[in-house]
C-alpha cells in the first residue's frame, strides 16, 4: 500500500519552529502537503517565499496591509500566473485557517494569542501538533473539553514529546511520576544577589537552545518549567505533585517517566527541535534520519541536580497556579509576558518577573472554582486583568 500524503497547516510559519517544520517537510518528499501558512507582521517576505515554495491553498496574516505586502512579494517572485492562494487578513485569520480542516495543524504561534487557533483546530477535528504551550496553559479545561479523540493533541515541546514517547513503555496505571528536565538556563548556580543585577543581554544568552526572546527569558527565570509543568499536568492527566523537575545542563535527556516498580524510562537525543517536530507531524510513526545520532564512541557524561526553589521559585508558582483555580494559570502566563517585556525594555529588574507573577497570583480572585470549566470570555478576562496589573507593576518599578 502506498504512503498517504498528510496535509499540514503551520501557524507561526516564519518563526523558529515553523521554519524547522518546513525543513522537515521538505526533507520528506511525498509524505506531507502544506495546506496553509499563517504568520505575523514581522517576516512577510519570508512568508511569501515559503508560500512560493510549498504552494499552500490558504495564507493568513493579521492585517490587510500585510496581505497586500505578501501579494506584492508573490508577484515579484513571478509565481502569480500559476499560483493563486486565498489570503485572509485580520485578527481572526489564523483561527479561521486552523479551523479550515486539514490532517495536522502545527500551532507555533507566540503567547496566549494561540488559544483560539488551538480551539479551532480541535473543533475541526484536525490533529494538533502543539508548540504553543501557552494556549493549553491559558485554556486549560476549555481546551481539554474541545478534544474529540484520544491523542488529538501531540506535543511539540521537547520535554512533553519525550514524556509521550516514554509513556509507551507502560500503562497509565503503572506511572508513578513524570520528570521534566531543565537546562537551568544561563544562570544555573547563581545566587539571589547575583540575579539582582542581571541584564537583558545576559538573560538572552541561553547555553543550549536558540529561541525567541520571550522563551529564552522564560528559560532564564525557569518560568518555562512552570508553564511546562502546567502543560504536562493537563496533557497527561497527572497531578502536579507527581511531576518532578530536575536540572540537566546538557539537554540530552529531554524528560523521563518513573514507573511504580522503580524503573525510569528516559528519552535522549541531541538538543535539536527537528526531532519532536517531525514526530508530531507523523505521529505515531517515526521518520528516518531526522537528527544526528548520539555518538557513544566518545566519552560522555550527563549531570542532574535539583532545582534551587529559593533562587528560582517559578516552578512552585506553577504548582500554586494549578492548585488555586482553572484561571490562575492564565494569570501566571499573562502577567509573565508583560513583565518579561518590561524587563527586556530595561524597565523592570530580572527578579521582578517572578516576584510580580507571585504577587498577582496572590491578588487574583477567581470566579471559576477547581474542577469547573471556564468559558473563553472568563479566560480572556483573567488574561486581561493579569496584563493590566502587570503593566502597573512595570510602571511602578
Amino acid at each position: 500500500m502506498g504512503q498517504t500524503t498528510r496535509g499540514v497547516s503551520l501557524l507561526g510559519s516564519t518563526g523558529s519552529i515553523g521554519t524547522q517544520a518546513l525543513a522537515v517537510i521538505a526533507s520528506q518528499p511525498g509524505r506531507f502537503a502544506v495546506t496553509g501558512l499563517a504568520a505575523g507582521q514581522g517576516r512577510l517576505r519570508s512568508l511569501a517565499e515559503q508560500a512560493a515554495q510549498f504552494r499552500p491553498s490558504r495564507i493568513a496574516v493579521p492585517t490587510d496591509d500585510a496581505a497586500a505586502t505578501v501579494s506584492r512579494h508573490l508577484a515579484a517572485f513571478g509565481v502569480q500566473d500559476e499560483y493563486h492562494p486565498r489570503i485572509e487578513a485580520g485578527p481572526e485569520a489564523a483561527a479561521k485557517l486552523a479551523g479550515a480542516g486539514t490532517d495536522v495543524v502545527l500551532n507555533s504561534m507566540a503567547g496566549a494569542a494561540g488559544l483560539e487557533p488551538t480551539l479551532a483546530a480541535l473543533t475541526a477535528g484536525s490533529s494538533l501538533a502543539l508548540a504553543n504551550k501557552e494556549s493549553l496553559v491559558v485554556g486549560g479545561a476549555l481546551v481539554k473539553a474541545a478534544v474529540q479523540r484520544p491523542g488529538q493533541i501531540i506535543p511539540v515541546d521537547s520535554e512533553h514529546s519525550a514524556i509521550a514517547q516514554c509513556l509507551r513503555a507502560g500503562s497509565g496505571q503503572e506511572v508513578a511520576s513524570l520528570i521534566l528536565t531543565a537546562s537551568g538556563g544561563p544562570f544555573r548556580g547563581a545566587t539571589l544577589e547575583q540575579l539582582r543585577h542581571v541584564s537583558p543581554q545576559q538573560a538572552l544568552k541561553h547555553p543550549t537552545w536558540r529561541m525567541g526572546p520571550l522563551v529564552t527569558c522564560n528559560s532564564a527565570t525557569l518560568i518555562n518549567k512552570a508553564l511546562e509543568l502546567i502543560e504536562a499536568h493537563l496533557l497527561f492527566d497527572i497531578a502536579p505533585e507527581r511531576i518532578e523537575v530536575v536540572v540537566h545542563p546538557q539537554s540530552i535527556v529531554h524528560s523521563m517517566v518513573r514507573f511504580i516498580d522503580g524503573a525510569v524510562i528516559a528519552q535522549a537525543s541531541p538538543p535539536d527541535m527537528r526531532l519532536p517536530i517531525a514526530l508530531a507531524l507523523s505521529w505515531p510513526e517515526r521518520m528516518p534520519q531526522i537528527v544526528p545520532k548520539l555518538d557513544w564512541a566518545a566519552p560522555t557524561s550527563w549531570g542532574f541536580e535539583p532545582v534551587d526553589n529559593t533562587v528560582f521559585p517559578a516552578v512552585e508558582l506553577g504548582r500554586e497556579a494549578i492548585r488555586r483555580s482553572p484561571l490562575h494559570p492564565a494569570v501566571l502566563n499573562g502577567a509573565n509576558e508583560v513583565l518579561v517585556e518590561g524587563f527586556l525594555a530595561g524597565r523592570l529588574p530580572f527578579l521582578g518577573i517572578t516576584e510580580g507573577v507571585g504577587r498577582l497570583l496572590d491578588a487574583f480572585q477567581s470566579s471559576v472554582h477547581p474542577g469547573e470549566v471556564p468559558s473563553l470570555e472568563e479566560i480572556k478576562s483573567a488574561d486581561a486583568w493579569a496584563r493590566q496589573q502587570a503593566g502597573r507593576l512595570v510602571e511602578g518599578a
